[in-house]
């Protein structure tokens, strides 16, 4: 028999019909399994853990079947208590299934510490600009009779501050500055 001969054959056309319909049942079978081991259509709301403390967090989390994953902390935001969630991935009110992880950036213990930079000498134009860069604030600003104008000492919370020395953002920090008399 040629093969032009079988392929259009009854023969043929019986054996493509039950692969056809064994293989519609297979794929029948196999999304129904894919359903029941997926949880199709089966979700879980995000709460919002925004601003609670980690202990109600993994509470929280446990009822809703849900697991934490606790990223590296991120800037002290002083709106949060320390320790506390700022941020959550997924957002809350998202649709998640199970066991999904939700990653948490804590809210550190304190603001990081940043070196200060040597402004000494530097006029307080020079000075101010620089310091505030890196989140310093200027605290009391007192002159000093000096032929210089510029920056001749700083202090922090009352005792003298040489540059580079590590202080947390947000600090105050006290100049004296020459007011270019003798």
């Amino acid at each position: 028999m040629s093969l032009i001969k079988f392929l259009t054959s009854k023969v043929f056309f019986k054996h493509l019909g039950i692969a056809l319909v064994a293989l519609g049942v297979l794929c029948f079978f196999i999304l129904k399994w894919l359903d029941s081991t997926t949880n199709h259509n089966e979700f879980v709301i995000v709460p919002d853990l925004k601003g609670k403390s980690i202990e109600t967090v993994e509470i929280e989390l446990n009822d809703h079947d849900l697991t934490m994953q606790i990223q590296d902390s991120a800037n002290y935001n002083p709106n949060y208590p320390k320790y506390s969630v700022i941020e959550q991935t997924p957002r809350a009110g998202s649709k998640v299934k199970e066991d999904r992880k939700i990653y948490l950036i804590l809210n550190p213990s304190g603001y990081r510490k940043v070196a200060v930079p040597d402004v000494l000498k530097r006029t307080f134009r020079q000075a101010k600009p620089q310091l505030e860069a890196l989140e310093f604030k200027i605290g009391t600003i007192s002159y000093r009779d000096a032929i210089g104008e510029g920056v001749i000492s700083m202090s922090y919370k009352g005792k003298p501050l040489e540059p580079g020395t590590l202080l947390p953002l947000t600090s105050k920090i006290d100049l004296v500055i020459g007011n270019g008399k003798l």
